[in-house]
């Protein structure tokens, strides 16, 4: 029977990977349960992700005292971690590169409008991407919108956790990773139309209709 693989993209089956790799490299002692605490995944994903590897041989098992078992990273382990690290670093510069044009793209956007007050849905690496260009757009970002969040700040900026708060921007920005269309639905149902607006990176698809010309658009 074929080994039922976990469903992550190939991105997070690379981080996860590296991750456990790593871990094991830190500490012989770490468990299922230490490992799916440190890389934030389920339990029965660190689990699945411990049998892979020892299956193709990048780490192996002892027993050791008080009936636990300890892992070490073999030569193939230690050679696999060093390529998933330049893989993942390769990735995480792309996606920065590419985050950061789409963005820029999306603040010039505003400011050709007049829409100055930002909201970005989503406090995530892509939100945090986007403050920086804001700043070179002379925009103004009011804040990151988590529905029912209990963070306060993020990248230095407050969470709002209450839709109500999107009555201050003149536009909003989806940035979340976890469900950018899910979030995208919810938000233009809230907004005027076009203005919400998502990097396509995202892979967001956008029934809207056209935005109005910046002639007619208004600075609030």
């Amino acid at each position: 029977m074929a080994e039922s693989r976990p469903s992550v993209s190939t991105s997070s089956e690379t981080e996860i990977t590296l991750g456990v790799l790593s871990a094991i490299q830190e500490s012989s002692e770490v468990t299922q349960r230490s490992v799916a605490r440190e890389l934030g995944i389920a339990l029965g994903l660190a689990n699945a992700y411990l049998k892979r590897c020892v299956k193709k041989g990048l780490i192996k098992v002892a027993q050791v005292p008080s009936n636990r078992y300890a892992y070490y990273l073999t030569p193939v382990g230690f050679s696999e971690k060093s390529k998933l690290t330049a893989e993942y670093l390769s990735q995480s510069f792309h996606f920065f590169r590419q985050a950061r044009s789409q963005c820029e793209a999306l603040f010039a956007r505003c400011a050709e409008r007049g829409w100055r007050r930002v909201v970005l849905a989503g406090a995530s690496d892509l939100g945090e991407i986007a403050t920086l260009c804001a700043r070179e757009h002379n925009i103004e970002v009011i804040g990151f919108l988590e529905a029912g969040s209990n963070r306060e700040n993020f990248a230095g900026l407050p969470v709002l956790p209450d839709p109500a708060s999107l009555k201050d921007a003149d536009v909003v920005i989806v940035t979340d990773l976890g469900d950018p269309q899910g979030v995208f639905e919810a938000l233009r149902a809230r907004m005027p139309a076009g203005r919400v607006l998502h990097p396509k990176l995202l892979r967001i698809v956008d029934d809207d209709p056209p935005e109005a010309p910046a002639a007619m658009s208004t600075e609030r």
